[in-house]
């Protein structure tokens, strides 16, 4: 997994866990990534270094305007792929997730309108 790839799936994960609970700590990015703390912890130091979150001392994540716009980005990603390769490729869920979430990272803007356009029609 290259950096940007690395990134941007800690930035969804954060935005997901977000919406699903209001308040985000660093345990439960490990739980959803099954790594340590000492894992996060360092992966949370670059993302806050490079301006995507803020990080209390006690463990709460919050994504900062610049995160929150790339989560959302690769977040809409994801969603808009799963469902093209569900209705009109006819893949069950789980491959559609995993291959969403390989494709997410790379997938151009240009491509991904051409996606939602279509699943509009």
């Amino acid at each position: 997994m290259n950096t940007n790839e690395s990134r941007e799936m800690y930035l969804e994960v954060i935005y997901r866990l977000e919406q699903a609970n209001g308040v985000v700590r660093s345990i439960d990015i490990a739980k959803e990534f099954g790594y340590t703390k000492p894992s996060i912890s360092r992966a949370m130091g670059i993302l806050k270094k490079n301006g995507y979150i803020t990080h209390s001392p006690y463990g709460d994540v919050s994504l900062t305007e610049k995160g929150r716009e790339k989560a959302v980005q690769v977040y809409r990603s994801h969603q808009l792929l799963t469902e093209f390769f569900i209705k009109v490729l006819n893949l069950d869920p789980k491959t559609a997730e995993d291959d969403a979430c390989k494709i997410e990272h790379v997938i151009s803007p240009k491509a991904l309108n051409a996606i939602e356009n279509h699943l509009k029609k």
